[in-house]
């Protein structure tokens, strides 16, 4: 028997683009959430079968937990460029009003946020997605409030500032403010939400 080939011997090579089909998954999962986003429907936008999805991403919670680190290097890297700001005013402000435009579905992306989208009406089978979620909300609730600690020691907050208190804070109206915008609010509707919510920051 004559030896295979070196193509043969890694395998058929893949006939489509791994990272154009993880950014169509993408936009499943956040317009459906992780239980919502059917199988079919994610081969279907992916543009491939489901032996190719298994090969190249694993099972449903593997493609998602891929989709999810997409996710954070795109819509959710306003984060890491709002710590960055050099006051705390200026964080929240980053937070705010750069979210009331962003959950409003920009450069073709759905509305609303996939880390309070992905989990909703979840059952039991989606419990290790919902952790997971969690467990990334929570990573950027500590990382704003590590950000506002810093600003209290620097003075930039008052002296009586709660920075747990004002994390949770931005992080419940960012929330709410990806809620409103899957329920109709425009980006000008939640730019008002946002500068009501900067008007009681303490100075």
């Amino acid at each position: 028997m004559a030896p295979k080939s070196k193509t043969e011997a890694r395998g058929r090579p893949r006939s489509f683009d791994a990272e154009k089909a993880l950014d169509r998954a993408l936009k499943v999962f956040w317009r459906k959430g992780y239980e919502g986003a059917s199988l079919s429907e994610l081969t279907k936008a992916m543009g491939i079968n489901r032996p190719s999805l298994y090969a190249a991403f694993g099972d449903k919670q593997a493609l998602f937990r891929k989709a999810l680190e997409r996710y954070e290097q795109g819509p959710t890297a306003l984060i890491h460029e709002a710590l960055a700001e050099p006051t705390a005013r200026r964080m929240a402000e980053r937070l705010l009003l750069g979210t009331a435009v962003g959950v409003c579905g920009v450069n073709g992306n759905p509305g609303g946020c996939m880390l309070v989208q992905g989990a909703l009406a979840a059952g039991d089978s989606a419990e290790p997605v919902r952790r997971e979620l969690a467990a990334h909300r929570q990573a950027a609730f500590t990382a704003i409030t590590d950000r506002l600690w810093r600003a209290k020691k620097e003075r930039d907050l008052p002296t009586d500032a709660d920075p747990a208190a004002l994390a949770r804070y931005l992080m419940t109206v960012m929330n709410g403010m990806a809620v409103q915008s899957v329920s109709g609010a425009s980006a000008a509707d939640l730019r008002k939400v946002a500068q009501t919510a900067l008007s009681v920051w303490p100075e």
